[in-house]
């Protein structure tokens, strides 16, 4: 492949600036786009000066609106669907603000990217699309329903997409990160709308603490995290020998336990209920 072209959400910080930074040190092509450009100034300077550009896209335009601007990139190699937030709290206390825009940002937003990037993609019979989700949507914590919901549903549109698109040389990568120390607990966002009293000094209540004081004490390093990204999306180094072998990425040794210990609860329900499933059928 002459030098390769990414497309990649979300570039103000966290992983997404990393991200950027990393393939622009290899000498690959990156178009970056975030919600703000005046208020990201330091992040633009970091990719303009390295070789890359930054574009504006709040991924809750129109579907029109985004589909013209991913379409006016021109050719994508890797696309990388990077863009999402978290409000925290119980499900109960979102307000319809709140559940529209989460869902906004963290669903429709990628679906309309990908729907951008796919002609292309198609024309040339190959591409890369990755979504970054979230240990979340393998196994949701308390307080935090409706980012897993939003990263379920992604996950369950990337699986079903895959089967869509493998037969045109287009490959689809679920990224599952655990905690790393970005700027995601940083940005630490509540409901609008205050807390029942029933669920404080519950669950949810000490979730909330625990997410709220977190901040800059998770394991997960992101330098190494966006190089096991950057590998297997190249086929280099560490992870690229799991380039076209997997569609899942799990990076976070919490996110690999996490997601273990809720993969048996999965098996022990669906065995536990093999008789009842196959009981419904006509006689």
């Amino acid at each position: 492949m002459s030098q390769p072209v990414w497309l990649i959400t979300g570039v103000s910080n966290g992983f997404g600036l990393l991200l950027t930074l990393r393939a622009l040190k290899a000498g690959h092509r990156v178009i970056g786009t975030l919600r703000n450009k005046a208020k990201h100034t330091a992040a633009i300077q970091q990719i303009e000066a390295a070789g890359g550009e930054v574009r504006e896209m709040d991924m809750t335009e129109s579907q029109e609106s985004i589909h013209k601007k991913i379409k006016a990139v021109g050719r994508i190699d890797y696309l990388v669907n990077n863009a999402a937030y978290s409000t925290f709290g119980c499900l109960e206390q979102m307000s319809e603000k709140e559940v529209n825009l989460q869902i906004a940002t963290n669903v429709f937003g990628p679906i309309y990217v990908i729907q951008g990037a796919l002609e292309g993609m198609r024309a040339r019979r190959s591409g890369l699309i990755v979504n970054i989700s979230s240990i979340a949507a393998k196994d949701p914590l308390p307080a935090n329903s409706l980012y897993a919901a939003s990263k379920a549903a992604l996950e369950a549109a990337s699986e079903s997409l895959l089967k869509e698109v493998s037969s045109f040389g287009i490959s689809v990568l679920i990224v599952n990160p655990g905690a790393f120390r970005t700027n995601f607990l940083g940005q630490f966002q509540t409901s609008e709308n205050p807390l029942p009293d029933d669920y404080k000094d519950t669950v949810v209540s000490a979730t909330l603490q625990k997410f709220a004081t977190a901040d800059g004490t998770q394991v997960g390093d992101p330098d190494k995290g966006i190089e096991r990204i950057f590998e297997i999306v190249t086929g280099q180094g560490m992870a690229g020998e799991l380039k076209g072998k997997v569609n899942r990425l799990v990076i976070g040794e919490d996110a690999l336990t996490r997601m273990k210990n809720n993969n048996d609860k999965l098996v022990h329900d669906f065995t536990t209920c093999e008789k009842i499933a196959k009981s419904t059928a006509f006689d």
